[in-house]
């Protein structure tokens, strides 16, 4: 498989006043197979439109995204994404929730049974496959969307700020689950966060956007995800290293997040 690539994504939207807003200029990006990387950037830079145009739920003003060779036109089942809330079905219980996917696609239990009870069971709710998505937390609904983005199959994950509702601890949990997720099933994921912390955690590789057009200010490639699959992710968090890179990124966004106030001020 030749992976997912961005050539030069540029997004416009023109308002009904006649102005635009230019989101995105000149993006460009190429991931190998089962790559891991974050997105991170202050709010207005474009990380939600980016991965909105990788899911196909919007088309570039100009550039092309590809996977595997072939362009990307609209939603498909070989992009899954994790939204910021889990977008369930209430109605539903969780183990018709994952199976949603396998079963539109017209697949019958006894061809995705045996999977969707493994993922239920990976992501923590082998107890709760019966429960009603409303009798759940919010940190189990989020396991819940997982599972069922899982359970399709996609070549790439995109998951947009997946976590940031969750209390502290839980989000910590589940951010060691999707390491190990990320680690034993071998997917692309990118995940889209405004945590700097969480960035370096869940990033092998790791975007800083910048603002006004959107576009990628700098990259890094980090060791701290490989770290901790299977690892306490508070001993990652003790690392000189990771405490030097977290205050350099941190002072980065903190600038761009000035500049932006001091535009707006001058508008004013």
């Amino acid at each position: 498989m030749s992976g997912l690539k961005l050539n030069n994504i540029s997004m416009r939207f023109d308002l009904a006043n006649g102005s635009h807003v230019q989101a995105l200029e000149d993006v460009s990006l190429d991931l190998q197979p089962g790559q891991l990387m974050s997105v991170l950037g202050p709010s207005g830079c474009g990380k939600s439109t980016l991965l909105n145009i990788v899911a196909g739920f919007l088309a570039p003003t100009a550039g092309t995204v590809t996977l595997n060779g072939h362009q990307v036109t609209g939603p498909d089942a070989e992009r899954g994404v994790v939204f910021q809330k889990g977008a369930l079905f209430e109605w539903m219980n969780v183990r018709d929730n994952v199976s949603f996917g396998p079963r539109m696609a017209g697949q019958r239990e006894s061809q995705y049974g045996s999977q969707v009870d493994h993922l239920i069971d990976v992501v923590g709710l082998k107890d709760f496959r019966d429960k009603a998505i409303y009798e759940l937390s919010g940190g189990m609904q989020q396991r819940v969307a997982l599972a069922r983005c899982l359970a399709n199959d996609p070549d790439v994950i995109l998951m947009d700020e997946p976590l940031g509702a969750l209390d502290a601890l839980t989000r910590e949990k589940m951010q060691a689950m999707v390491l190990n997720l990320w680690k034993e099933t071998g997917k692309t994921v990118i995940l889209i966060t405004h945590s700097v912390e969480e960035a370096l955690l869940l990033g092998e590789r790791l975007v800083v956007m910048a603002p006004r057009p959107g576009r990628i200010y700098k990259e890094y490639n980090l060791p701290f995800a490989e770290q901790g699959v299977g690892q306490d992710l508070r001993e990652v968090k003790k690392q000189p290293a990771f405490t030097a890179m977290r205050e350099e990124i941190l002072s980065m966004i903190w600038n761009m997040e000035e500049e932006i106030m001091g535009r707006q001020g001058d508008v004013a």
